[in-house]
């Protein structure tokens, strides 16, 4: 329990935005350094950015089962909890640049995790678990998450494409 609260305390650590960061809309970066995304539409936990964005990758914080106003989404459901976490998170990577299939990794936090919990969590997040190539992965029990009645917390890395496509193996450009 305590390893498991550590884990926790140092991905809470590790999500916080630097001294001096900025959100989406603050003053422009340098090009390649870290873009901070937090997007008016979806509510945070306080304290937290939704995703930040460094070259082609996205880091993008625990989202969990809250609307656009803040309210919980299915009090006691994990089901429906996951549900929108995945749709938060969906939204973020959209926002960000990305789509699911270019999640490389996802963290999965789960409140007094049961086994028979991960089919209602891949029932619920299908695009994020393709049958071919999934996302590396980790499922953690834990017994609490930053608000009340929060059951599920995910986060992800992603890495988008370029620009420009990748070379093929002869050095040439592949033609649409």
């Amino acid at each position: 329990m305590k390893i498991a609260m550590a884990v926790i305390a140092v991905l809470v650590a590790g999500c916080l935005p630097p001294a001096g960061g900025r959100a989406m809309g603050g003053p422009a970066s340098e090009p390649g350094g870290p873009r901070y995304i937090n997007p008016g539409t979806l509510a945070a936990l306080d304290g937290f950015t939704h995703a930040v964005k460094v070259g082609l990758t996205i880091y993008v914080s625990g989202e969990v089962a809250l609307d656009s106003t803040g309210q919980l989404v299915g009090p006691g459901d994990l089901r429906a909890q996951a549900r929108q976490a995945f749709a938060n998170l969906a939204q973020v990577l959209r926002i960000a640049g990305a789509v699911p299939s270019d999640v490389t990794k996802l963290s999965i936090y789960v409140v007094n995790y049961r086994p028979a919990d991960f089919d209602l969590i891949r029932e619920a997040g299908g695009e994020f678990f393709p049958q071919r190539n999934p996302p590396a992965g980790l499922v953690l029990g834990v017994q609490s998450l930053p608000k009340e009645g929060l059951l599920v917390a995910i986060d992800a890395i992603a890495v988008t494409r370029g620009l420009f496509p990748e070379r093929r193996p002869d050095g040439r450009y592949p033609r649409d």
